[in-house]
């Protein structure tokens, strides 16, 4: 019986370690590729990569954004990082707290030497107006980015604005009219940002005609911008995506509820030549 208890006792204390000791050696594996890509590239490498994860203890996966947590641990790891050292920020999110964003993204313009920008998946929203500031935004073929334009809770500023337009002065509530003031200035903000940004590499007639179809409401929010049209625009983007990013990703692997819905035998196919093995 006492042999019963002990290993109970001491399967119940492996349990208990090994997603801790999994997450440590992710969390390891994580530092030697960025170590490897920081090498090849002579860079600081920087990564925002926002996976849906799990809480460790329960397991609940959490949805994670752009907040000022991640804007302060960007802003130390550039002041950490010398003026002549190129920035390399691998960028995966949906988004967040506009604020944190414009911090990222004026640090990033102003440092000294090149920022590159990857963007292996998507970087919607406020993860678009931080590659704004890039000296070069390298996108994976099918990747995408998005427009910027301010949300006010559930509803666009833009779409606020409209019911000014729309209905009679005396037919609009109080409360849609504080909120029609607020997104007319966020706009305005918003906007004046984005062509800051833009400034530094296109006249300022263009920047004024791309920060306003980024930020004005010309798209719904999650109007996916591919690769052809963010050129288009005249952004500064390549499709040259080093390997070494792909298989940083696949070290943020997406929080599983019970079976995956994808699969695929995960190794290169090649196309055989008729005549050979």
């Amino acid at each position: 019986m006492e042999i019963f208890f002990q290993l109970f006792w001491l399967f119940f204390i492996l349990s208990a370690l090994t997603p801790y000791l999994q997450q440590q050696m992710l969390l390891g594996a994580r530092a030697r590729k960025i170590a490897e890509l920081e090498r090849k590239r002579k860079s600081r490498v920087i990564t925002l990569i926002h996976r849906q994860e799990a809480v460790s203890f329960l397991g609940i996966p959490i949805s994670r954004f752009i907040n000022i947590d991640d804007s302060e641990q960007v802003l130390r790891a550039i002041r950490l990082t010398d003026k002549s050292v190129p920035i390399d920020l691998i960028l995966h999110t949906p988004g967040g707290l506009v604020l944190a964003a414009e911090q990222i993204a004026e640090a990033l313009l102003r440092h000294p030497a090149k920022v590159t920008v990857f963007v292996p998946h998507y970087a919607m929203s406020g993860g678009t107006l931080i590659a704004l500031a890039a000296d070069e935004i390298v996108m994976d073929e099918n990747a995408v980015l998005g427009p910027v334009d301010p949300q006010l809770g559930q509803y666009p500023a833009a779409s606020i604005l409209k019911v000014l337009e729309k209905k009679p002065i005396q037919e609009i509530d109080d409360q849609t009219l504080i909120l029609a003031d607020v997104a007319e200035k966020a706009l305005k903000q918003v906007k004046a940002t984005v062509k800051n940004l833009l400034l530094k590499r296109m006249p300022e007639e263009k920047a004024e005609e791309v920060a306003t179809l980024l930020s004005q409401g010309t798209w719904t929010h999650d109007y996916p911008i591919d690769v052809a049209q963010a050129r288009e625009m005249g952004l500064p983007v390549s499709t040259e995506m080093p390997l070494e990013v792909y298989e940083l990703m696949d070290l943020y692997p997406q929080a599983q509820g019970g079976k995956p819905s994808v699969q695929y035998v995960p190794v290169p196919y090649r196309h055989q030549q008729p005549g050979r093995p």
